[in-house]
């Protein structure tokens, strides 16, 4: 029996789903997009879209209780990441990093000390922008990744 990879997307606020819907037609791979509002997708049997409630990470909860080893997992989320690095899913951010047990615990930090220097006021700045050479590593990640997973089952 061939293990079925999935593409799992924390949706709300990704740049790539275009993206994510090419490779994955290209690959004949499914596609689960998770909002906390409904979103167009395309009218095809590999997509579909679950909407979960407002609530705080209603999506990240949906997407971290079923991530698991035949899984990729797309977020911008760092804490989501984590939860899905430890349920064996390959995680890729929207930029095309390829987040990895060696380098989480890194941006978990990270992540933690950007939060209090913003609470404690100081200007820090965001992400540059998305660029088109992030779209295009995040193509070549999400690729590389299916055949990874397919060549694993």
């Amino acid at each position: 029996m061939q293990t079925v990879i999935h593409i799992l997307v924390d949706a709300d606020a990704c740049p790539v789903k275009e993206e994510i819907y090419k490779v994955a037609f290209r690959h004949q791979v499914p596609v689960t997009i998770v909002s906390n509002s409904p979103m167009r997708i395309p009218a095809h049997g590999l997509v579909n879209s679950v909407v979960v409630s407002a609530d705080f990470d209603a999506a990240d909860n949906w997407i971290a209780e079923r991530a698991g080893t035949n899984m990729v997992c797309i977020t911008a989320d760092i804490l989501l990441a984590d939860r899905c690095l430890k349920a064996g899913a390959v995680t890729i951010a929207p930029n095309g990093k390829l987040f990895t047990n060696n380098s989480i615990g890194g941006a978990v930090a990270m992540r933690a000390l950007m939060a209090d220097l913003r609470a404690n006021g100081d200007a820090i700045g965001g992400p540059p922008p998305f660029s088109k050479s992030d779209r295009s590593r995040f193509l070549s990640a999400l690729d590389q990744a299916l055949v990874h997973l397919r060549r694993k089952a």
